[in-house]
C-alpha cells in the first residue's frame, strides 16, 4: 500500500503520542531499493516512519503503521 502527498491516515504505533490520530501525509521519500519512508503531520507536530500494511483495510481512511518511528 503506498501513500502520495496530502493523504489523510490514522496512525496506529503504540510508542507513539500520536497513536489513534488521523494526521495528514506531507512528505514521501522513497531510497534506492524503492521503499517509501513516509511523513505525516499533525495539529502540533509530525512523525516519520515506515508503513505497514494493516491487516483489515479501511473503507473509509487510510491505516498508517510504522515499523519504526525516529
Amino acid at each position: 500500500m503506498s501513500f502520495e502527498e496530502d493523504d489523510a491516515v490514522i496512525l496506529h504505533d503504540q510508542h507513539s503520542e500520536y497513536d489513534g490520530e488521523e494526521g495528514t501525509v506531507t512528505q514521501v521519500m522513497e531510497n534506492m531499493f524503492g521503499d517509501a519512508t513516509y511523513t505525516i503531520s499533525f495539529e502540533d507536530g509530525q512523525e516519520t516512519g515506515i508503513p505497514r500494511i494493516p491487516s483489515k483495510p479501511s473503507r473509509t481512511r487510510s491505516n498508517f503503521s510504522f515499523f519504526d518511528s525516529y
